[in-house]
């Protein structure tokens, strides 16, 4: 069960080094499309949550490169 989750982990880390510009950009999208839909209700919440994954992204590309 372990290498299988670390299997899991070395992936993601793979594909945030590859791709990691692309998934922070959709993550940008993603929380102006929700903040749309909440009407503004949620934004700090909204931009908080954004900036904590695209931190978690960066750092995971980095851990790899």
């Amino acid at each position: 069960m372990f290498e299988v989750l670390k299997n899991l982990k070395d992936k993601a880390d793979d594909l945030a080094e590859e791709h990691g510009d692309k998934i922070v950009g959709g993550l940008e999208k993603l929380g102006g499309f929700v903040d749309d839909k909440t009407d503004g209700k949620h934004s700090d919440r909204i931009d908080s949550a954004v900036d904590t994954a695209q931190d978690y992204i960066g750092k995971l590309g980095e851990r790899k490169g």
